[in-house]
């Protein structure tokens, strides 16, 4: 059965807005819905909804998200007449069905004054819906809303416009939050007393329960279609939640990550120069040797210390004191090859390691240390002492340490920096 020749006028979306059951929420105080005007507001809707449902990562569509906002409900959820007729023949109506509950249009709307008192006088006894409804403005516009809405029950033209118009209500209802138990026990409610009435005024008992049961299953009807928004507005909710979730769970293992790297580079480094650490450092050197070895390479270590230090700060104080030692590490990081390894190796004590370097080049490394430490304290003093591993020799990390110390002190005999090696 196919039903593209009935037409229904195009409803205001303040009657869509203030639809029994749902439509007694509608212009409620304090949510700022201004029911005269209400594109944009519906426009907002739609668009926060498609831009919080953007996938993480990529950027808002705005030009999408227009193309969507001119669309209907009916075809972004891809409703065709063909589903439509679908489902009125799955609740039993037809074209005569519904042209006999037409007939009773002026008879209701005789008495729709009394169904509407009656319908908010059980509606208002109601606690969350009093709080939902506000004020008596809402109210007065709520009570016209719902004059239209009981009328377009019995016009008898339900085509594509009217299942849009459906398919609002849901929306509207599901962005201001009205829960479906409230909007299920409104429309339960104007179902009971428009079925009353029509037991009144239908005097054959046989056609007033036929014009019932036809408006029964005319309700069923609108609500499964309020009810595909509802649940197509809570799949997109849990969409774009999962999105947002994905995107906070990636931020926060970027945030772990980062946080990973900076402690792993805090443990690895002085906090002071920058430089490798003691520990740090004599990992990267059992490392350097044990290449070095296998290569049979060669393999200088530099070993020096501020001359007079301690003397420096007690006349000058700490932070004077530090920044030589700021000065030092900068000058080693200005000045050693990419492969050597600079390290603060405890208070004004420095040490290098230089894979596969001679002592003739190593010595050229540490005279451009002193150059660019001098070029900020030109009172102050290096004292470098040098050792090489040979590549026959085999020693250990501290071993060429402790040699390096001792040619550090046969510097010291000399004023002034100067590098032993």
């Amino acid at each position: 059965m196919r039903w593209r020749n009935w037409n229904i006028r195009a409803w205001t979306f303040q009657s869509n807005f203030c639809c029994a059951g749902g439509g007694i929420f509608a212009g409620q105080s304090g949510n700022s819905l201004e029911l005269t005007d209400p594109l944009p507001y519906s426009r907002h809707c739609h668009l926060q909804a498609v831009k919080h449902a953007a996938p993480a990562g990529s950027s808002f569509d705005r030009r999408s998200a227009i193309n969507r906002l001119n669309q209907s409900l009916l075809e972004q959820m891809q409703v065709s007449e063909l589903e439509i007729s679908n489902r009125m023949e799955l609740l039993g109506m037809t074209p005569a069905d519904l042209r006999q509950l037409a007939s009773l249009k002026d008879k209701i709307a005789a008495v729709l004054g009394g169904i509407v008192d009656e319908f908010y006088q059980k509606q208002t006894a109601i606690e969350d819906v009093v709080l939902l409804i506000g004020d008596a403005e809402t109210m007065t516009r709520l009570r016209r809303a719902q004059y239209d809405y009981v009328l377009e029950l019995f016009c008898g033209i339900y085509d594509a416009d009217y299942v849009n118009n459906r398919l609002r209500i849901g929306l509207v209802h599901k962005r201001i939050g009205v829960e479906p138990k409230l909007y299920l026990s409104a429309i339960k409610t104007l179902k009971d007393i428009l079925t009353r009435v029509i037991r009144t005024i239908v005097e054959d008992p046989a056609e007033a329960n036929e014009i019932a049961d036809t408006l029964d299953k005319l309700i069923y009807f609108d609500t499964t279609l309020v009810f595909d928004t509802y649940i197509q507005s809570m799949v997109g909710e849990i969409a774009a939640a999962k999105i947002r979730t994905e995107k906070y769970a990636e931020e926060l293992a970027r945030q772990v990550e980062d946080r990973t790297r900076e402690l792993e580079t805090m443990a690895r480094t002085d906090p002071l120069t920058g430089l490798y650490n003691r520990r740090s450092m004599t990992e990267v050197f059992e490392r350097e040797l044990a290449h070095a070895r296998r290569k049979r390479g060669t393999l200088c270590c530099a070993y020096f210390d501020v001359d007079k230090f301690k003397s420096i700060n007690d006349e000058k104080g700490h932070v004077f004191g530090d920044q030589v030692l700021i000065a030092v590490g900068k000058a080693i990081e200005h000045s050693i090859r990419e492969v050597d390894i600079g390290c603060r190796y405890g208070g004004d004590e420095f040490c290098i390691v230089l894979p596969d370097c001679s002592l003739k080049d190593a010595c050229s490394i540490c005279e451009r240390i002193i150059a660019h430490f001098n070029q900020k304290f030109p009172q102050q003093a290096l004292s470098i002492g040098i050792v090489q591993k040979g590549i026959d020799d085999v020693p250990t990390a501290q071993e060429l340490i402790e040699a390096a110390d001792k040619k550090m002190y046969q510097a010291k005999e000399v004023e002034g920096s100067h590098i032993a090696a």
